[in-house]
């Protein structure tokens, strides 16, 4: 089975503006509402290219039911964990001359909240997946993601982070299957610039030398580098298309390398898949479908 963990789930919110001034009364033009979370976006996408998963985290408030509700329409399991402090957040995203973003602070969770996460986790087992993705809440320890990677690291389990900077790097050590920074979170790491495809597939042998089994990096329009477990490094240019919404990209990125890998057991056809995944929801005002991305797949050349 695949799991997801989200900390720290929102609604977002998400609106066209014409013309977006500051100090000003500002009409929209479109709306829409979805489930967000990195994990959450993660888990719609698989469900979305034919694979039932497990989406785990925290709700709260009545912003945390019309996530679970959402979550449910878009027809993938989940068994979040109630908080009685506080909501979930509502994250707004403006979409003008340029994008903006106002993000909420989420619910007050207490340590025995996290207790109740770690009894769900007793259930996965020898190659269940289990997708670490975002930002940790500053109400919970820092080093979750590597004290879930440790309580795990006897059952096999094929543990993938998206995460930045220290989240990423301190969890090398308990060796993840994937982890997938962007070409700016991983110059970040090294305290360098990266722009082309050869300069990242430099720094991504680094972080596969700490202890990543895969290494994924996502370029956006420049499109994706792969260092694989078994050595082969894959590279290939994003596929053509005019982007609508950034937003879940990475995410989505994330669900096709899982989608090909567990469907062939190939590097090769996962990184296809993922890159094919990540810009199908980069095209679209919603997440991927597997139309999409079969159609997309039949137009790109891996190793351009």
């Amino acid at each position: 089975m695949i799991y997801t963990v989200t900390f720290n789930p929102s609604l977002d919110y998400i609106v066209t503006v014409e013309d977006f001034k500051l100090g000003r009364v500002n009409r929209t033009s479109t709306e829409l509402i979805y489930p967000g979370g990195k994990g959450i976006n993660v888990s719609i996408v698989l469900k979305n290219l034919g694979f039932d998963n497990i989406a785990l985290g925290f709700e709260a408030g009545f912003t945390g039911k019309e996530i679970i509700r959402l979550i449910n329409e878009a027809g993938v399991s989940h068994d979040f964990i109630h908080v009685d402090s506080g909501l979930s957040r509502i994250n707004v995203k403006v979409r003008s001359s340029s994008e903006s973003e106002i993000n909420g602070q989420g619910p007050l969770i207490e340590s025995s909240n996290i207790d109740e996460l770690y009894k769900k986790l007793d259930q996965l087992k020898k190659d269940d997946i289990l997708v670490l993705a975002g930002s940790i809440p500053t109400v919970m320890p820092s080093s979750m993601y590597m004290d879930i990677m440790k309580y795990l690291a006897e059952r096999d389990v094929k543990v993938i982070v998206d995460a930045t900077k220290d989240l990423l790097v301190n969890v090398l050590e308990y060796k993840p299957f994937l982890i997938k920074p962007n070409n700016h979170e991983l110059g970040e790491i090294f305290g360098v610039e990266l722009t082309t495809r050869d300069e990242v597939v430099y720094y991504a042998k680094k972080l596969k030398e700490m202890g990543a089994c895969n290494v994924l990096v996502s370029m956006a329009g420049e499109g994706a580098v792969l260092v694989a477990e078994d050595g082969s490094v894959i590279k290939s240019k994003a596929p053509k298309g005019k982007v609508k919404n950034s937003v879940g990209a990475g995410d989505s990125m994330v669900s096709g390398f899982i989608a090909g890998y567990l469907t062939s057991k190939d590097y090769k056809e996962a990184f296809k898949t993922g890159i094919c995944t990540g810009s199908a929801s980069a095209f679209s005002d919603k997440l991927a479908t597997k139309e999409e991305v079969e159609a997309l797949k039949q137009s790109i050349v891996i190793g351009e």
